[in-house]
């Protein structure tokens, strides 16, 4: 089977890999469609995965809209060559539209509710789509839901053995404790006329966590200057581990908050609409805090996260509190393969067993 992947954000080189190595080890063609966003040829590099290189990501509406033709060209192109029995994409809608014009499936893995663009960009073309059950909006005949998070396909235990050795690559004492604080760039299509902290609450944030534990910065935008020295010195694959021995995550990324719940370190999200996951995590497991991104929501988080670095055996409860998410998860990479490769029938017997 020839499966062409469209991967435009470094999340879903994270989310593909384990997927990629599973379906060549058995025998199908793999084909990725690369956008570059920050580091995203850099891990594909990285994890050795072949791509054809496709655009990069725009920051203005007029630059993205320009874009979506120059990308839309060449992953067409790029079809018309490969001539794929089927293409998967996170949040992709180029290849469900190019797949509905060639007369090739798609199937796109979506969690985020509010990317309202989907729903005249994506949904209409699409042959179906993967969700986490805890997905808020209803899509019908297309939705098939799976009981996980997109982030366990990569750091479930499984999948992932975090290294200690990310002490000596933070320059800190073994145990010793440290928060990571994330800023986003916000100019995703999904964050058009959405903000996330204001400077002053940033050194805030950081000005609080530094009186009980070393902090570090992980940012898609260039840091201001008072903030530099806060940079986290680590290469970006190994993220997870910083994430896995952290004290605390705090910031703007839904991706990144899920991803510290599933590894068992607390994590503070701070977002106006919030996500369908994130809101599980908290409400259900306890693993994730949500603020809303108000002037008086960003002071409140702070407060979370003063609470989170004085509250005794955090660390203990979050693992026990992570054990428990997942025994109820499935393994998504495991789920992906067995849904492709019996694919249409697997649609079948999912919607059967509803």
């Amino acid at each position: 089977m020839k499966i062409l992947l469209g991967i435009g954000h470094p999340a879903d080189v994270h989310f593909f890999k384990n997927f990629i190595k599973e379906m060549k080890s058995i025998g199908h063609d793999l084909f990725v469609a690369a956008r570059e966003k920050e580091i995203t040829y850099f891990l594909l590099d990285k994890y050795t995965i072949p791509y054809h290189r496709i655009s990069f990501h725009q920051k203005t509406i007029i630059k993205k809209i320009i874009n979506y033709f120059i990308r839309w060209g060449r992953t067409f192109k790029l079809c018309k060559i490969i001539k794929p029995d089927i293409a998967m994409g996170v949040g992709d809608f180029y290849l469900p539209q190019i797949g509905k014009l060639s007369g090739f499936q798609t199937v796109v893995i979506t969690d985020t509710e509010r990317a309202i663009h989907d729903s005249f960009l994506t949904f209409p073309f699409v042959s179906h789509i993967l969700t986490p059950s805890c997905y808020k909006k209803n899509l019908k005949k297309k939705h098939i839901r799976y009981t996980s998070y997109k982030e366990l396909a990569y750091l479930a235990p499984k999948h992932f053995t975090p290294d200690p050795k990310i002490y000596d690559l933070l320059g800190i004492k073994k145990n010793q404790r440290y928060v990571i604080i994330r800023f986003i760039s916000w100019t995703a299509v999904h964050d058009i006329g959405h903000r996330g902290l204001t400077p002053d609450m940033k050194k805030a944030a950081v000005k609080e966590f530094s009186k009980h534990a070393k902090v570090f910065i992980s940012s898609e935008q260039e840091l201001p200057g008072e903030l530099k020295d806060y940079k986290i010195p680590v290469s970006p694959e190994k993220i997870h581990h910083a994430l896995y021995y952290a004290d605390l995550l705090y910031g703007e990324s839904s991706t990144m908050a899920s991803e510290t719940a599933c590894l068992g370190t607390p994590a503070i999200y701070i977002d106006d609409r919030g996500r369908g996951y994130t809101d599980e995590q908290e409400k259900k497991y306890g693993l994730v805090f949500n603020f809303k991104g108000s002037l008086e929501g960003q002071k409140c988080s702070i407060q979370k996260g003063i609470e989170l670095l004085t509250t005794p055996g955090i660390k203990r409860q979050w693992h026990y509190k992570r054990d428990k998410m997942l025994g109820d998860k499935i393994d998504v990479t495991a789920f992906m393969v067995w849904f492709i490769e019996n694919y249409p029938e697997s649609v079948k017997i999912i919607k059967e067993s509803q």
